[in-house]
């Protein structure tokens, strides 16, 4: 098991890194780090995150995964923000489930996008804890690409960090990610909406 700050056993500078990345994909859980940003209690400032995330690389594409309610016009409105804002946003419709909670499972998006695209960009920026996307994390390794992960600590999958070659923990990053407080705006979810999937929560101001 790796610990939370394994990095700074790594043989090579953060600055070393920074200059090997090549170009950069970036592939966003939306809800894995709405609930980390609840969990730090900041709100994330969208254009800070590309911009760290990023880091002077050439960046190919960020891709934003997402559930969405059509009804909500506050998450449309956040959704269309984040189109016109250097993200490539990819939702999908929020099922509701029997206990009435609502739900929408990305896994496979991200994943499919991950491995399709392989050999257009040679560093990968996932934004997630989740174990489920370990798999295909290291499908991609194996063909030549490198990938950072990005998430919570008490959020993330051991087996997600044990497969990637640079773990971040966003506990680290938080000053040069979040929100000025005077600028903040917090959309509240609907009544309703399951714990997994009040994922389209910040507002840009």
């Amino acid at each position: 098991m790796f610990s939370s700050n394994h990095e700074n056993d790594q043989v090579f500078s953060p600055e070393q890194v920074l200059e090997n990345r090549g170009r950069v994909a970036i592939f966003i859980d939306g809800s894995n780090l709405f609930y980390a940003a609840l969990q730090l209690g900041i709100e994330i400032d969208y254009t800070k995150l590309l911009v760290k995330l990023t880091a002077g690389s050439r960046l190919l594409r960020s891709f934003f995964y997402t559930g969405v309610d059509r009804t909500n016009e506050k998450q449309q409105g956040f959704l269309l923000w984040m189109r016109r804002n250097g993200y490539r946003v990819i939702s999908k419709d929020l099922v509701q489930l029997p206990d009435g909670s609502k739900k929408a499972n990305l896994d496979v998006e991200i994943a499919v996008d991950m491995m399709s695209l392989v050999g257009s960009y040679d560093t990968a920026v996932l934004v997630s804890g989740d174990g489920d996307l370990a798999y295909a994390v290291n499908a991609v390794s194996y063909r030549g690409v490198r990938v950072e992960v990005v998430s919570l600590r008490s959020m993330t999958s051991d087996s997600l960090i044990n497969v990637a070659d640079r773990y971040i923990d966003l506990d680290s990053i938080t000053e040069d990610i979040q929100k000025n407080p005077s600028r903040s705006y917090t959309y509240r979810p609907l009544t309703g909406v399951g714990s997994e999937e009040r994922d389209e929560a910040q507002q840009p101001s």
